[in-house]
């Protein structure tokens, strides 16, 4: 894949990169795995604001994607690669020997045509196929991992990410996350091979504030340009610098303060992420 520029007939154009799209081979999707995908505008089931800086946004439609890849011993080949609007990573259109189709996270390297296969047992280890970490060899690149059997994959799911498998010792591998984190992962816990495509997405530069909106992202306002009532930074005579440590809307530190609460899973990280 590559990023390609524009000539800067208009100011927006000037600095905005697109992706060329060079590995996407289908022309529409596959509408049995679309389903409608209401905004909410940043509402809870309330109807209460519980997500700042969203609305509007271009009309999308969800793509059903097959993270529990639990089509077990059934081969399937890939159809086509295509761009979905609901993630950073393209997904890849796959049909089975007994003829269902199913939507999949698309990994760098896989062809179309190719041959995948999901399995509880050994299996060559070629991008697209899943099997349990117990089968994958050490220092191998995989992504879309279960953390616990046959939920569905949880971790390393966006564009140009992979984890890496370590060390297996008991019951557990350890696997370093694309944040450097080094965690325990159960070896009947499925992964895919292979890392995912699109790796360039983060080195794009959207250009102008209008292509926010197109992805619902409304203007984000500083605190310190605000009122007292509105924000912890805000108020003060001039161009007031806040005067206490940076803060969210709620009060909570947003610089290097822990935010992890969840000591049932602490076990499991054997190196926590560098900062």
């Amino acid at each position: 894949m590559g990023i390609k520029t524009y000539r800067p007939v208009t100011p927006g154009l000037r600095h905005r990169t697109g992706n060329r799209f060079d590995e996407l081979s289908g022309d529409a999707p596959f509408k049995p795995l679309l389903v409608s995908l209401p905004k909410s505008g940043g509402r809870d089931s309330r109807g209460h604001l519980s997500m700042r800086n969203r609305g509007g946004g271009h009309k999308q439609l969800y793509r059903v994607v097959d993270f529990k890849r639990d089509k077990i011993g059934i081969p399937g080949t890939v159809e086509t690669v295509e761009y979905d609007p609901n993630r950073s990573s393209f997904i890849s259109l796959v049909k089975y020997r007994d003829g269902e189709r199913r939507y999949i996270i698309y990994p760098a390297g896989l062809q179309v045509g190719q041959e995948i296969v999901s399995t509880d047992r050994q299996a060559d280890i070629l991008p697209g196929n899943a099997m349990p970490l117990r089968f994958i060899p050490l220092g191998t690149v995989i992504h879309n991992i279960e953390l616990r059997k046959d939920k569905g994959g949880q971790v390393a799911k966006s564009a140009g990410a992979g984890a890496q498998i370590l060390a297996k010792e008991g019951d557990y591998a350890q696997v370093r996350l694309p944040s450097s984190e080094i965690r325990k992962v159960h070896l009947d816990c499925r992964a895919t091979i292979g890392q995912i495509g699109n790796a360039d997405h983060s080195n794009i530069s959207i250009g102008k504030a209008g292509r926010s909106r197109w992805k619902g992202i409304r203007p984000h306002v500083r605190g310190t340009a605000m009122n007292p009532i509105d924000h912890p930074h805000g108020g003060g005579e001039g161009k007031a610098k806040g005067g206490r440590h940076p803060v969210s809307p709620e009060g909570i530190p947003t610089k290097g303060f822990k935010t992890r609460k969840n000591k049932r899973t602490q076990a499991f990280i054997v190196r926590r992420r560098s900062k």
